[in-house]
């Protein structure tokens, strides 16, 4: 679906962080969403986390870096690390580049399937209003 001239998979789900999980059977591949990408602009530094590492939905997984910004990337849902995409350490460019395909950051087996209830689909009004907000308040920075 396009909203406010972005595109967001109909297929994921979303948080207010500008994140987006693809759920896979009991595995959940999170990234940045296209909006995230071009808010954060160009992506310098990616600090994957280890496999193996157990999270809880909301809790700091990862941090990236642009040239003027450093986020701090939270689990979309509660597991363990399964794979991380390690080609962004040395290309984390892919992010901006490809950030619903190459520029993944990790994947998650889920242990609690109802942490999807607390993000959002990309047809739910509360989203829609999110993202119109979002290009509001970053106006400048999206030119």
């Amino acid at each position: 679906m396009n909203i406010a001239g972005f595109e967001f998979p109909d297929d994921l789900y979303y948080d207010r962080r500008h994140g987006w999980a693809r759920v896979e059977g009991k595995i959940v591949v999170q990234g940045m969403t296209d909006f995230g990408q071009r808010i954060a602009q160009e992506i310098v530094y990616v600090e994957v986390p280890r496999v193996g590492r157990e999270v809880q939905q909301g809790q700091t997984l990862m941090s990236l870096e642009s040239g003027k910004w450093v986020g701090r990337v939270p689990a979309m849902v509660s597991g363990k690390i399964v794979e991380v995409n390690e080609e962004l350490e040395w290309e984390p460019s892919l992010i901006n580049q490809s950030p619903f395909d190459k520029g993944w950051l990790v994947k998650i087996e889920m242990i609690d399937p109802t942490e999807l209830k607390n993000l959002m689909r990309v047809d739910s009004p509360e989203f829609q209003a999110f993202i119109e907000e979002e290009v509001e308040k970053y106006r400048e920075v999206l030119g």
